[in-house]
């Protein structure tokens, strides 16, 4: 007896469709497993053996092969359990083998025949619904996988419960979507005293996705105006969503089946490895960057980190990707993230004040700031410094513009660029590149001027040029005008690095 069952295998932020064959064949009783198989996946004949003997089924005394096919694909996780099984209860003819052709089958078997949470269902579900096949999933992640369309989805919380549904006995329910999350209000602007410019800055990076780098001293309200920067940028539209949770599905990070349209925040300890930020590991999985995807990554004490870690941001910051290459396999991960960075301008922090630097200064901040190499910080469209807050500062009451205000100017620029890139690839000014800037962002004549000669005056790199303009675009959007004039690009400019004196 054989029978075959549909799966899939993940490869980044894509399934691979993977045929489990059993095959019962006389001889002495065996269950071997081949097929580029690691070593979750070889555990799974235990799993499965403990299931249906769970169920009170015995073993047939022959040998048991299970290929999973194409061989030289490899195979990784837990969601090969439950195809495994059925496929194998196919064989010994307690299923009908027929009615399991129309389904992807994933999920994770516990000893007593549980079908348990496996990572990647919402992939699994969209990879079905594009061969026109149903999906055959854990019950706890039903509503996961509802949201992948107009497609089967048979959630089930045991593998008894699954075989009954075949057989007619109890039909399971057909889950619902799960719910959209609400997020949690985070801090306000208007907690934020003072730093009118760091401010209008914050304003300027969400409106066009800019990346950000803030460097002032400690307690100046770097990481506090980080944090306020979710509640000003526009919510996540359905698609973007989807995207967002491909990612925390694969990562494993999407509970109950809970979308959410708030932009994801990640922010990493300065201790991280560049596996956990890049990606990769044993079993690739996305990286910080990642898990940021169409959201905010933002990095506090930037020097802090280690630089190599920090170098191999620079790919995915111009690209919107990062790719993992690993001996066995090469994934690709979306990271178009919006990177907000803060540090201190030395390690002591106080450069600019006389009675709390250290002996060091200015020496010590020239090392301490060159922990960051000028590539990565050539891709940052916007440097401000931050000053102190002062005791005067802290008694003013609390600003009059909070979030809310500031939220809706943003979400009208944006509006602007959804509307101009409709026909591009392209969702923001900070994505723009090519022709397709210059048709949007050339400034008029004096302004052109002024933009040629702080080129030369700041020795600017061609990628400096076009970050300018990306700039100066959203500033003009912001304003409600249309064309850029000498005044956006003078704003621009104003947030751009400064080259060293000698």
């Amino acid at each position: 007896m054989a029978a075959i069952v549909s799966t899939v295998a993940y490869l980044g932020l894509e399934a691979r469709a993977v045929e489990v064959q059993v095959q019962l064949i006389p001889g002495l009783p065996a269950f071997n497993l081949v097929g580029l198989a690691d070593k979750a996946v070889g555990e799974s004949r235990e799993r499965v053996r403990g299931a249906i003997a769970g169920m009170g089924l015995a073993l047939p005394p022959k040998r048991i092969a299970v290929n999973l096919s194409p061989a030289d694909l490899p195979k990784e996780g837990s969601h090969f359990d439950l195809p495994v099984a059925l496929a194998l209860l196919a064989a010994m003819g307690v299923i009908d083998a027929e009615m399991l052709a129309d389904y992807v089958v994933v999920g994770e078997l516990g000893l007593d025949a549980r079908i348990t949470a496996s990572p990647g269902v919402l992939l699994a579900a969209l990879h079905a619904s594009n061969e026109g096949k149903g999906l055959i999933c854990p019950a706890s992640q039903g509503s996961e996988a509802a949201w992948a369309g107009s497609i089967e989805v048979v959630a089930a919380p045991d593998l008894l419960a699954l075989i009954n549904h075949f057989k007619g006995h109890g039909l399971l329910r057909a889950p619902q979507p799960g719910e959209v999350d609400v997020a949690p209000a985070g801090p306000d602007l208007a907690q934020v005293r003072g730093q009118e410019t760091a401010k209008r800055a914050l304003e300027v990076a969400a409106a066009g996705g800019h990346n950000l780098l803030m460097c002032g001293p400690p307690g100046s309200g770097k990481s506090l105006m980080a944090a306020c920067l979710p509640g000003i940028l526009p919510p996540l539209d359905p698609a973007e969503a989807l995207e967002v949770s491909m990612v925390q599905s694969v990562a494993g990070a999407l509970s109950g089946g809970r979308l959410t349209r708030t932009r994801p925040f990640r922010s990493p300890h300065h201790s991280a490895s560049m596996a956990a930020l890049t990606g990769g590991g044993l079993k690739v999985k996305p990286g910080e960057v990642s898990l940021a995807h169409l959201g905010v990554l933002f990095l506090d004490e930037l020097p802090e980190f280690q630089r190599a870690v920090l170098d191999s941001l620079r790919q995915p910051l111009e690209t919107g990707t990062i790719s993992v290459a690993r001996a066995n396999a090469h994934v690709t991960f979306p990271a178009r993230v919006q990177l907000i960075a803060a540090m201190n301008p030395c390690r002591c922090g106080h450069l600019g004040d006389a009675g709390l630097a250290c002996a060091r200064a200015p020496r010590c901040a020239a090392d301490y700031q060159a922990k960051v190499s000028g590539p990565l910080l050539d891709r940052i469209d916007l440097h401000i410094d931050v000053a102190a807050v002062t005791a005067a500062d802290l008694v003013l009451p609390q600003a009059g513009e909070g979030s809310a205000a500031v939220a809706v100017r943003v979400a009208a620029a944006r509006r602007v660029q959804t509307e101009r890139y409709r026909d591009h690839p392209v969702r923001t000014n900070a994505e723009a590149d090519g022709p397709l800037l210059e048709s949007v962002a050339t400034p008029d004549a004096p302004g052109q001027r002024l933009l040629v000669q702080a080129a030369e005056a700041m020795r600017l790199t061609a990628r400096g040029y076009t970050r300018i303009l990306r700039v100066a675009r959203t500033i003009a959007d912001l304003a409600g005008a249309d064309h850029v004039a000498r005044i956006h690009v003078a704003e621009a400019l104003s947030y751009r690095r400064r080259p060293p004196t000698n």
